[in-house]
């Protein structure tokens, strides 16, 4: 596989509004779970928060279970 140059290619930038509607969950849920420090990741640029929907889908892999808890 031979290097096609210097383009990188970054996920976009979306804003609070988009995630929530993206998970199906509501702007307050989204900004409850920041406080809380849970939550997809973000970045904070001039004070609003941002996500990279790359990072959301990683947050998301990651809550998966494949099996149901022993219990």
């Amino acid at each position: 596989m031979s290097d096609t140059g210097s383009t990188i290619v970054v996920s976009p930038l979306m804003d609070s509004r988009e995630i929530a509607a993206y998970l199906k969950v509501s702007e307050s849920t989204l900004s409850r779970w920041r406080s809380a420090g849970q939550g997809p990741p973000f970045l904070r640029l001039g004070g609003i928060a941002r996500y990279r929907i790359d990072a959301v889908d990683a947050w998301l892999a990651g809550l998966e279970h494949s099996h149901a808890p022993e219990g």
